[in-house]
């Protein structure tokens, strides 16, 4: 059964989108894409396997120089790192501790005139002494990438973490290739929106109301994080007085 697109949608990232989308196979035609990545997949198999032991650290950085969008700093327009980049080191943390509630969040932060966050650091506790790190910021440029340390080594995934197609575990470098684009693109490895969207179908043949890469409840959790963080940071939205 052929899984029929339409898109809806302004800005730059539509233009990707519909690139990505010319990738797949005739007639196979903004969530948590990083996760429908093969590099991604890749890393749940191994933390699946115990590869590199029990996992002690995770560290995820996103930084990239957008003080100059209207979107990215102005709070009417949902500005600010967290929500902009910073969610996709915050699902990297989850996805690695598969899904589990931080038992504690400590995060500080530096604000704009226009009152949304433009650089912070957020520290998570989880059970049985494991640790996360993020760091994220939308004015100046970061690594991009994301360290899982073990007891028996450690996966690195290089930037950009959020739609990557290199990991090196334990020193030993692989390539995740992504189809090439029919036309040029306007972000990263935009052509991975691919995966997302087989994704979605896969989900629509088989019947189900929530993807098992994504499922509701980590995207409950993911949100509750950030408005834990922005509470600390100082971030207020008019929609949160309603």
């Amino acid at each position: 059964m052929a899984t029929r697109w339409g898109l809806c949608g302004a800005g730059k990232i539509s233009h990707d989108f519909s690139v990505a989308m010319k990738t797949l196979p005739p007639g196979d035609h903004q969530a948590i894409w990083s996760r429908c990545f093969p590099a991604h997949a890749e890393v749940r198999r191994m933390l699946a396997e115990e590869a590199v032991g029990e996992v002690k650290l995770v560290k995820a950085y996103f930084g990239s120089p957008q003080l100059h969008i209207p979107r990215s700093v102005e709070k009417e327009l949902g500005g600010g790192a967290l929500l902009d980049i910073g969610v996709y080191c915050l699902q990297f943390v989850l996805m690695v501790f598969n899904g589990e509630r931080p038992e504690s969040i400590q995060a500080t932060g530096v604000l704009l005139d226009t009152g949304v966050d433009e650089s912070v650091v957020v520290v998570m506790k989880f059970s049985k002494n494991r640790m996360a790190f993020c760091t994220f910021s939308i004015a100046v440029r970061l690594p991009n990438d994301a360290v899982i340390a073990g007891t028996k080594g450690s996966i690195k995934v290089l930037g950009p973490m959020h739609c990557p197609t290199t990991l090196v575990v334990n020193d030993k470098e692989t390539e995740y290739p992504l189809p090439e684009p029919g036309l040029p693109l306007n972000f990263d490895n935009s052509t991975g929106l691919c995966f997302e969207a087989e994704e979605v179908r896969q989900c629509l043949l088989k019947g189900l109301k929530e993807s098992p890469l994504m499922p509701l409840a980590d995207s409950v959790l993911l949100t509750e994080i950030m408005d834990e963080i922005r509470k600390q940071v100082g971030v207020v939205f008019s929609q949160d007085s309603q």
